[in-house]
């Protein structure tokens, strides 16, 4: 082979590198443009909005001025407040809206909020439309479930008050049990 040749071969191999990168990036172009429609870009934007200080929570009854709409309510609302490390409600997050006599509720989706702002523990609260301030198996279960996964996460659940409209009860003051 002659020195042209060599030369020539070379400049093939380069274009055709070239080339193999051209196509290479079209397809992750189209890839990205193809995934575009198919699974959705998650993007997370924490934004802080000027407003009014957080009220701290010290005790159940100051859980009480921000539960008073549940009072009124005819089907069951569960609601999380996310609170900072001086215990001052910074969020809160409606979980779920249930029926008469039942919401659903999962630790999944009442962490998943707290974590998106930054909360340094939870307290929640979920209404008995029919008055009972008397906690169900399936509140304890559930008041359970959460207070170890809240362990697991590092964003320690307060407490799970019931509200109805003659008051409001605390899980943690009446079963501690659950906290141990």
């Amino acid at each position: 082979m002659d020195m042209a040749n060599v030369v020539t071969m070379a400049g093939v191999g380069a274009a055709v590198a070239a080339a193999e990168v051209k196509a290479r990036k079209r397809g992750v172009r189209k890839l990205a443009n193809h995934l575009k429609y198919m699974v959705p870009e998650i993007r997370l934007a924490l934004i802080r909005e000027p407003g009014a200080k957080g009220l701290p929570v010290q005790c159940p009854e100051d859980v009480e001025k921000f539960v008073e709409p549940l009072r009124f309510y005819d089907t069951e609302h569960f609601v999380a407040f996310h609170l900072n490390a001086r215990h001052e409600v910074t969020a809160y997050c409606i979980i779920s809206k249930g029926t008469v006599s039942a919401s659903l509720v999962h630790p999944r989706e009442v962490f998943k909020a707290a974590v998106m702002s930054n909360a340094y523990a939870i307290l929640v609260a979920h209404n008995h439309p029919g008055g009972s301030l008397t906690p169900s198996r399936e509140d304890l279960e559930t008041t359970e479930q959460l207070v170890k996964a809240g362990k697991l996460m590092g964003i320690p659940v307060l407490d799970h008050v019931i509200v109805a409209a003659g008051g409001i009860y605390s899980i943690r003051e009446n079963r501690p049990d659950l906290w141990s």
